[in-house]
């Protein structure tokens, strides 16, 4: 096409400068001139697009004038922004298509770029947009195009071989090598495994490879044949070298490639071939040989190695000189290394001619004895499994013709360093925390190992911003590793490094995270098939090194339950596909989730929305049910459909009844919800029933003929013929027979059996009947009753009382209630066993003797025959001889035993006996050994009292015996000051009834109290009471000389004392002797006596007023009543009073002319006790 006829006068210039301007890879015109337009970013060939991805078909071309530009789609003019969801980039050509109409702009599409100048085209592009709903299709390869290709792949370099296909539903893509297996420690799968990747490809990949998409519509295949060639590469290079003249340089130039590389030589640059011809030198192969070097040979040779992928150039130095030996390594160095590994020891020769070397130990034998010994060309020797004995000094020796040198070095091995505790590998739930541990050891003289960690090459490393990885040392060698919510990237090798100046130790362990699978994705839905049926398929998520079970496929319906998802179908892990029924009338997203053996993952992204056209009902509504709550109606109810079940945007329900069983017309009712109240109705009538739910599309099925009943009355009928079989003592058998239904009015739900005990049986197997009983009779007895449900006509009544009278009546139940009882059925329980004796009660007598006694059962359940008694020392074995038994009449309640052995301990059982035998045992354990005990004293008193003593008396209770306890007395006016200071008098016998309690003070008030153990071995108080001494008290005056506080007293009120001293001489000396009687005629009334005078008391004239110790009535067991007592005290020349305090205890004093006591501050007769009795014997 020729240009317009108004720029051609343009073009010269512009073709002229495009033949001046320099040739290259690129052409750059300046601004100022005019350009035909020339592209500059152009589409890709294909472009696949998937569900809700946007396509961007880039054009971009420059020019002067300013270009346009054009679209085509399939050879027609396209137009963006005037098609639905398409526009063009501002100030570019780029073609935007939103991604929910990518599927119907699927084509071919072209840019064109255009000025004045010209046109320009770019590539065409087919536009591939899969969408949410796609028809079946069998699979397609969008790339390659063909059924083969062929691929030249470079060893050493990565192969990528690729395969897309399309087709609904989404094929998968399988890989297959045809000459042999796939190299799988090489192979990658990426991108769904639609593209296959080998790294670093070996000349053995050379092959045939096939890709097969395939789907439940079918498959296709593609073959890759696959040539490995190589560039150039050393197998081996020529190397410099010294050379003395007169020797032969061999030059060998080894080189691999496919295809074979083609090896040339030069000297200093210049071809061989161009240079100067030499019988010396000569090519053989790859291999360059010069004979006979002379000095003038020193030069440099070029080996160059080429084919169509590359080449290879190595220079190579030939000196040709004299030297003598030299060694350029210097002397004395050290080398250390751990066992096991090698050693190097270095020693560099130069010379010309070359040196030979000798390598000698320290023994001064050649090195190379050593099995492990290896020198090399440059002379550097190699103890390969250095062993600690190899520790030593070792000479190398250098010489040629010219001369010779040596020099020595020092090898040091050290134990080498091992991990003794090795990291343990670990498969982990996510979010889990794991620990590892690694412990080292190196030689002692080595620096101690510190050890690092690695994951897949990586090393790990603490953050400061995170705690999920902690890096902790523990000591020297020793380092713990702890992954904290371990997640699934944390997965992998870890390696536990020790190092040390000398060598590194390695240790591995595997961590692996487990955990739910990851979301799907890929979700793609068929279009609507009938109506509702729709297909699925996905591509599933990590499995998170566990495989998947199973598929959830979850739906949402949006019109009724927005936001909740409900499980539709579960869906075996292979094929990843299902086929799925929706409910018409909805609108509806799906969603698929993965489950394994942790639980279900989460859910992919779900589907675009679903809508389904109405329909007619699918089902019927369940529970059909009709009952009357009245007499005369009937109630038709069932379950209603749920909105989602409706098929419609809404629904009604057709209700027919007719009687049961005449055939008759249908009765009908059309309602939008339930219930259908059917009267006037007969009571308990039965009517066939009918359901159907309808819409708008239409009719649903029926639902099948159902019974129901109009209303219940109470049943008249009662059953009869009531029955009674014992069983045992506690059971009986109850039976009845219903010989009418048609009192019933209703449906018979059961019986209602009533029984009361009326007391203890009087003829044992009498029975009899009496006219029934009414409601209100029954409800003034204390009635038991069961519920019998269903059609059964007997029932066992149980946990009945033996020995015992019983009535029972049964009547019918129906759903409005129960009718008339039947009549009464007596019948009587017969004996059984009794109970266990109320209780059983052991008293210690003597060392052989028991007292026991026992009170009668609770529940005799019959007449009592015996008492039976079975006693046996505690220490007997099991297998001992047999208990001792005893039998009683039943009117006995009480017994002494004799027992066999004394101070022993025994065990009691005791059963009640019936005719049906003997009942359960009370078991007690006895002892005839003493043991710590309170005595039993009744009626303790005072019975003689002097000036110095007194005598007590008691009456010994029960069968107790010799019990020992302590008498104990305190003066009063000790007591009084609250201080107890109680003196032991002796130990007094309770056999023996009384006790002589002597050494007191006459004319005092003492308190006196009884003092045993206890069953804990306590010692504790148990009788307390006062006595008064006759005669005329002692005044004792403490000496206050001794007391601390009195010295510096004394020194205060010496001149006090000398003059109250003098004026008592003085008194004396004028009034004559001086009379108690005038000093109590001085003292006035002696109540108002001060304490000092009532402590220490004094005589008064001849009428005196006696008061003697009374007794306390009560029992001092500890728990016995209280007794009251009037002995009398007249016959020992005194009065007797006795006083109980407001506690109940007994207060009583006797003394002789002495003043009444002031009453105690809480209002009681006598004085406050100084110790409260123990609540035992209040």
């Amino acid at each position: 096409m020729a240009p317009p006829k108004d720029i051609r006068g343009l073009l010269g210039p512009f073709l002229l400068l495009l033949l001046l301007l320099p040739q290259g890879p690129s052409l750059t015109i300046p601004k100022e001139l005019l350009q035909p337009p020339e592209l500059m970013e152009e589409p890709p060939e294909r472009v696949v697009v998937f569900p809700s991805d946007d396509v961007v078909l880039k054009c971009e071309a420059t020019g002067n004038p300013p270009v346009t530009f054009r679209w085509t789609r399939d050879g027609q003019l396209f137009e963006p922004g005037q098609e639905p969801g398409t526009s063009l980039v501002p100030d570019t050509g780029t073609l935007l298509i939103n991604g929910t109409q990518a599927p119907r702009y699927q084509g071919v599409f072209r840019c064109l770029a255009d000025n004045r100048l010209g046109t320009a085209l770019s590539r065409q592009a087919r536009l591939i947009a899969e969408s949410n709903a796609l028809k079946h299709r069998p699979p397609q390869l969008l790339v390659p195009r063909g059924e083969s290709s062929a691929y030249v792949a470079l060893q050493g370099g990565t192969l990528l071989l690729e395969c897309i296909p399309e087709g609904f539903p989404t094929p998968t893509v399988e890989w297959l090598r045809l000459n042999g297996p796939l190299p799988a420690e090489r192979v990658s799968l990426e991108n769904f495994q639609r593209t296959l990747q080998i790294q670093a490809v070996a000349e053995e990949d050379d092959g045939e490879y096939q890709c097969v998409a395939r789907n439940s519509q079918g498959s296709t295949r593609h073959t890759f044949s696959v040539t490995v060639e190589a560039a150039p590469y050393w197998v081996r290079r020529p190397q410099s070298g010294i050379y003395a003249p007169g020797e032969n340089v061999r030059l060998v130039c080894d080189v691999y490639g496919k295809p074979k590389p083609q090896v040339t030589w030069r000297m200093n640059g210049i071809p061989l071939e161009e240079v100067d011809a030499d019988l010396r030198r000569t090519v053989r192969g790859g291999t360059l040989i010069l004979a006979q070097v002379e000095p003038n040979d020193t030069q440099v040779m070029q080996c160059e190695a080429g084919n169509r992928h590359g080449r290879l150039l190595a220079n190579a130095y030939v000196h040709v000189l004299e030297l003598p030996a030299q060694i350029l390594t210097t002397d004395g160095l050290q080398y250390t290394v751990v066992e096991n590994s090698s050693a190097w020891l270095h020693c560099h020769p130069f010379g010309a001619p070359a040196p030979a070397l000798t390598w000698l130990t320290e023994a001064q034998a050649p090195a190379l004895g050593l099995d492990r010994a290896f020198i090399f060309t440059n002379g550097t020797l190699w103890l390969s499994s250095a062993q600690l004995s190899d520790t030593g000094t070792y000479t190398c020796h250098a010489h040629n013709t010219h001369g010779n040198t040596s020099i020595t070095a020092h090898l040091a091995v050290k134990v080498a360093t091992r991990v003794e505790l090795t990291p343990r590998s670990a498969t982990v739930k996510k979010g889990e925390t794991v620990t590892f541990v690694c412990r080292a050891w190196a030689d002692p003289s080595l620096s101690p190992a510190t050890l690092s960690w690695d994951r897949d090459g990586q090393p790990l490393r603490e953050t400061p911003d995170s705690d999920r990885l902690v890096l902790e040392p523990q000591g020297a060698g020793t380092g713990v590793l702890t992954v904290a919510g371990a997640d699934y990237w944390d997965q992998g090798r870890l390696r536990c490094q020790a190092h040390t100046e000398l060598d590194v130790v390695e240790a591995e362990a595997m961590l692996r995270v487990v955990g739910r699978p990851g979301p799907v994705s890929e979700l793609q839905v068929s279009e609507l098939e009938a109506g509702r049926w729709v297909t699925l398929s996905w591509t599933p998520g990590d499995e998170h090194n566990s495989p998947v079970e199973k598929f959830v496929v979850e739906l949402e319906e949006q019109m009724f339950s927005p936001g909740q998802w409900r499980e539709a179908a579960v869906v075996p892990p292979v094929p990843p596909q299902t086929r799925l029924a929706l409910s018409p009338h909805g609108r509806y997203r799906l969603r698929v989730l993965g489950a394994n053996a942790y639980g279900r993952g989460d859910p992919g992204t779900p589907s675009t929305p679903i809508t389904t056209p109405p329909a007619a009902p699918d089902r019927f509504p369940a529970g059909l049910h009709g009952e009357g709550n009245q007499t005369d109606n009937m109630i038709i109810t069932w379950e209603p459909l749920p909105p989602e079940d409706w098929n419609a945007p809404e629904l009604s329900y057709r209700v027919q009844w007719r009687p049961a069983g005449d055939g008759g017309l249908w009765a009908e009712a059309m309602v939008t919800a339930p219930p259908v109240v059917v009267t006037p109705t007969p009571t308990f009538t039965p009517y066939d029933l009918r359901l159907q739910a309808l819409n708008p599309a239409g009719k649903g099925p029926e639902t099948p003929p159902t019974l129901g009943y109009s209303g219940e009355d109470v049943p008249l009928a009662y059953p009869e013929n009531v029955g009674i079989e014992l069983i045992n003592s506690t059971s009986v058998l109850v039976s009845w027979i219903l010989s009418s239904h048609e009192g019933l009015r209703g449906h018979l739900h059961g019986y209602w059996v009533q029984y009361w005990r009326e007391g203890t049986a009087v003829n044992q197997g009498h029975r009899e009947t009496s006219p029934r009983a009414s409601e209100q009779e029954l409800e003034a007895r204390e009635k038991l009753e069961m519920r019998v449900l269903g059609r059964a006509t007997q029932a066992v009544l149980g946990g009945l009382r033996p020995w015992s009278h019983y009535v029972v009546a049964v009547a019918v139940l129906n759903g409005r209630g129960a009718g008339p009882f039947s009549e009464e059925m007596h019948f009587n329980t017969p004996e059984g066993v009794p109970g266990p004796p109320t209780w059983l009660r052991l008293q210690r007598v003597s060392d052989s003797e028991l007292a026991l006694s026992w009170a009668p059962p609770r529940h005799p359940n019959g007449l009592l025959t015996a008492y039976e008694l079975h006693y046996r020392p505690v220490s007997s074995p099991a297998n001992a001889s047999a208990p001792v038994a005893v039998s009683f009449l039943p009117e006995q309640l009480n017994v002494t035993l004799q027992l066999p052995a004394p101070q022993a301990h025994f065990r009691f059982a005791l059963r009640a006996c019936t005719r049906a035998g003997p009942g359960e045992p009370v078991v007690r354990l006895g002892s005839t050994a003493p043991e710590p005990v309170l005595p039993n004293l009744d009626n303790v008193s005072v019975v003689q009292v002097g000036n110095d003593f007194s005598v007590l008396s008691w009456t010994p209770s029960g069968a107790q015996r010799n019990v020992e306890f302590e008498v104990q007395f305190q003066a009063k006016t000790t007591a009084e000051t609250w201080q107890e200071h109680w003196e032991v008098s002796g130990r007094a016998n309770s056999t023996h009834g009384s006790y002589h309690l002597r050494n007191l003070q006459p004319g005092t008030a003492y308190w006196v109290q009884f003092v045993g153990r206890n069953h804990s071995g306590e010692h504790v108080p148990f009788w307390r009471g006062d006595i008064h001494t006759n005669g005329t008290a002692v005044i004792l005056v403490q000496s206050v000389t001794s007391q601390g506080w009195f010295i510096g007293f004394v020194s205060a009120i010496v001149l006090l004392l000398l003059v109250l001293l003098g004026l008592c001489l003085v008194k004396r000396s004028k009034g004559g002797k001086y009379s108690v009687k005038d000093k109590e005629d001085t003292q006035g009334d002696s109540e108002a006596r001060p304490m000092k005078d009532e402590t220490f008391g004094e005589y008064s004239d001849g009428e005196a007023e006696e008061k003697g110790l009374g007794s306390s009535g009560a029992s001092l067991s500890g728990a016995g009543p209280a007794l009251g007592s009037d002995d009398s005290l007249a016959d020992y020349g005194g009065s007797g009073d006795v006083h109980f305090a407001e506690d109940g205890s007994f207060i009583g004093q006797y003394s002789g002319q002495a003043p009444h006591e002031a009453p105690a501050p809480d209002g009681s007769s006598g004085p406050p006790s100084p110790g409260r009795p123990p609540p035992g014997l209040e």
